[in-house]
């Protein structure tokens, strides 16, 4: 089989944890959640328990060089052997691929139209936004767009595909946002931003914002989906892991920074502190209001934004779809092109059912429980499929595989005080972090459907 180089599993695996999860959804979090208490939460996990994680995932595809379920099969070592049931986690790949691409074509189409009729206020801008997500064949044209770069980049492989456009599109990705820092450093509001991403407030620090920091490195690090245990799988033998997976982490705390610093200073600069509130239009809505304020400057600012935004989205929708790829691949008879091309099809026509279930002709045919179906494929990837995936997993590396086997397989990177700490993190905290934010998260689902209950029975008695 052809294999990353060393870099190029490192880049590849970025590619898969930046993604839209560091520039579009860090900044939203940070926002929600107070700013400076979620950072520093957010920066904690990831080193303690993220690091762990990864680190646990690589492991499985690196010892193996098979696709995820083979590789669960062969390192159990428990009597029943049924442990590589854990891999139907790759189906929330193309499953989160369904309404992901759906984001990533409202990036496209804001680069390619909004770049250039820039919003002038609010108002405006959420008729532009809630217009968009109403026009099916402007999201329809983008989506298709994503999916078949997606498919393409995927059926290539490893080397032709992969490999060479991360090793493109993250070099010009860090090189877009850094030049958007630099000029966020001139603005007078980008000390307000610094205050408010590092000037520390424990107060601001409760059970909501932990539990959200937690999700965050979840989505961050792409973690439970097979994806790193799918990469991995095509390293080399004398990969440093725990170097690999720092060389992943460091840098995507970087652009979150980066991409945090930048947005805050825009909107403190342009808007009001209020804006950062804006949950998901805080990109597709408070920020081109920004942009339309600084004239000429904000359209040209606009479009590198959005061109980093997509060149991250897309290297996170390639990494989604390659885990489903290599196990039909190595299962089936046909080709990877065949393979890739086959499930971007089932993607494409499940999106455009989603893609209806936001349109106001359609939504309410295509509701359940009081929610259409676009936040029912975002709420169980993520919250069912992502967490019982790297919950198992976890629980499946720090005990279904024998200590001094693991030991044995990091004893060139991990020193004992290093070792028994990465166990305990893998076999204790990782499973208590996924309990609570599962746990989190069906309650507030719960009671957000008993909110939306109690709001129907009083329009109904006024």
């Amino acid at each position: 089989m052809t294999n990353f180089s060393k870099i190029g599993f490192i880049m590849a695996t970025l590619g898969s944890s930046i993604g839209l999860g560091h520039i579009w959804r860090f900044p939203t979090m940070a926002g929600q959640n107070g700013g400076s208490a979620f950072i520093l939460l957010f920066f904690v996990i990831s080193v303690v328990i993220g690091v762990s994680m990864v680190v646990a995932e690589m492991l499985i595809g690196n010892r193996t060089n098979k696709n995820a379920q083979d590789a669960f099969y062969q390192l159990d070592e428990s009597s029943h052997k049924k442990w590589h049931y854990v891999s139907f986690t790759i189906i929330g790949g193309p499953l989160i691929l369904t309404f992901y691409c759906i984001v990533l074509a409202w990036v496209i189409y804001y680069l390619v139209y909004i770049s250039f009729h820039l919003p002038p206020d609010m108002d405006t801008s959420k008729e532009i936004f809630g217009a968009l997500t109403q026009n099916f064949l402007a999201q329809w044209v983008c989506f298709a767009i994503v999916i078949a770069l997606t498919c393409y980049f995927v059926s290539q492989g490893v080397k032709s595909g992969i490999e060479r456009l991360n090793f493109i599109l993250m070099p010009l990705l860090f090189i877009v946002f850094i030049g958007l820092l630099i000029y966020a450093m001139t603005l007078p509001h980008f000390k307000e931003s610094v205050n408010f991403m590092f000037a520390l407030d424990f107060t601001k620090i409760t059970p909501k914002v932990l539990v959200d920091a937690m999700g965050q490195v979840f989505f961050s690090l792409s973690l439970g989906v097979c994806i790193i245990v799918t990469y991995s799988a095509s390293t080399q033998k004398d990969q440093n892991l725990f170097s690999a997976a720092l060389w992943i982490l460091i840098p995507g705390i970087i652009i979150s920074i980066i991409a945090g610093l930048m947005i805050f200073t825009f909107i403190f600069e342009y808007g009001s502190r209020g804006d950062v509130d804006e949950g998901v239009g805080l990109i597709f809505i408070a920020l081109p209001v920004m942009f339309h304020k600084m004239g000429l400057l904000g359209s040209i600012l606009c479009v590198f934004f959005m061109i980093g935004l997509g060149f991250a989205g897309l290297s996170s929708t390639i990494s989604l779809l390659e885990p489903a790829v290599k196990w039909l691949e190595d299962k089936g008879k046909q080709s990877r092109t065949y393979w890739s091309y086959s499930i971007g099809l089932a993607i494409f026509i499940v999106g455009t059912i989603l893609i209806l279930s936001l349109n106001e002709g359609y939504k309410d045919y295509l509701v359940l429980a009081g929610q259409n179906l676009f936040e029912w494929a975002s709420w169980i990837s993520a919250n069912v499929i992502m967490t019982f995936g790297g919950i198992l997993t976890a629980i499946f590396v720090g005990y279904a595989i024998k200590k001094e086997h693991l030991r044995e397989w990091t004893r060139h990177y991990f020193t004992p005080a290093m070792f028994s700490f990465w166990l305990f993190c893998i076999r204790v905290l990782a499973p208590v972090m996924v309990i609570a934010i599962f746990s989190y998260n069906v309650y507030d689902l719960v009671h957000k459907k008993e909110e939306k209950k109690i709001e129907k029975s009083q329009e109904k008695q006024q």
